[in-house]
């Protein structure tokens, strides 16, 4: 594995003594949690709300989103007080994130087009109407702002802190792939969501945190992660969605919630093989 181009962030990843990390990581989610709050506390009567119940509500949903930005905060307090980083760091040179998430987007974009026309997925033929199309369109300009503050958000704080931070101290990339995977996978555990399912989706979520932790690594900026968790989460949440909770914006809903065990099981196969090949799409355009 090639990952002399990681030098573009870890370079930046000044002090990098493990206790320092450590205390960041306590400091971000502590600055992470109070601003989500605020930020739910100033957003939620703005969408008509005053709970996080946002299954049928779309602004209820875009609130819940955009209140993610704070774990970009929280990263960004603590690689400037404990590393005396500056928040641009954690994402590498701009220009080239750009660039690269650009490729990166529209490789994603055209392997998920080539698949929605496929054949048809064996429950496509059930789909049910999410939001009515017209009011999708209206809300698409602050759908896809708020699943990019949402996505990017976690990308800053496990690979471009977290991913960076380690590498530049330790030595070994089993332990800075695998160790942000796995406190990426663990936010991602979701028992009172999907039931049995829930350490099935924690698996899918450690698989596909090695497959962003990677390609930063071969990148050297954070533009890859990012513009593929974006075109991950659009197509989840976004397009076609479970029932329940996370449907509030999507224009297709499939015909079962996240609590169907049954159901959720069979789609965990087909999504594992797509973010397969959606890795080696975006390495091919990465050219890494």
């Amino acid at each position: 594995m090639s990952y002399r181009s990681f030098t573009l962030l870890t370079a930046a990843a000044r002090r990098p003594e493990i206790w320092r990390l450590a205390l960041g990581l306590l400091l971000a989610v502590v600055v992470t949690f109070g601003l989500a709050q605020v930020l739910l506390g100033l957003l939620l009567p703005l969408a008509g709300t005053d709970s996080l119940n946002v299954d049928d509500s779309p602004l209820g949903l875009l609130v819940l989103l955009l209140s993610m930005g704070a774990m970009a905060a929280g990263a960004a307090v603590s690689a400037r007080l404990l590393h005396g980083r500056p928040f641009l760091s954690l994402i590498g040179p701009s220009g080239l994130a750009l660039r690269q998430g650009l490729r990166v987007g529209v490789a994603l974009a055209l392997l998920s087009a080539a698949i929605v026309l496929l054949p048809p997925w064996p429950l496509s033929a059930d789909l049910q109407p999410g939001l009515p199309p017209v009011t999708w369109l209206a809300l698409l300009p602050l759908t896809l702002l708020a699943l990019l503050v949402q996505t990017g958000s976690e990308e800053i704080l496990f690979r471009g802190y977290l991913q960076s931070q380690l590498a530049a101290r330790l030595p070994w990339p089993a332990v800075w792939l695998v160790l942000p995977s796995a406190l990426f996978a663990l936010g991602h555990h979701a028992p009172a969501i999907y039931g049995a399912n829930a350490g099935l989706v924690t698996l899918w979520a450690f698989v596909f945190g090695l497959a962003m932790a990677d390609l930063t690594a071969r990148s050297g900026t954070l533009g890859p992660a990012i513009a593929f968790h974006f075109v991950n989460n659009f197509m989840a949440i976004g397009l076609i969605a479970p029932q329940g909770d996370m449907a509030g914006l999507a224009l297709y809903l499939w015909p079962f919630d996240t609590g169907d065990t049954s159901a959720m099981r069979a789609m965990l196969l087909p999504d594992l093989m797509t973010l397969g090949l959606g890795w080696l799409a975006a390495r091919l355009a990465l050219r890494v």
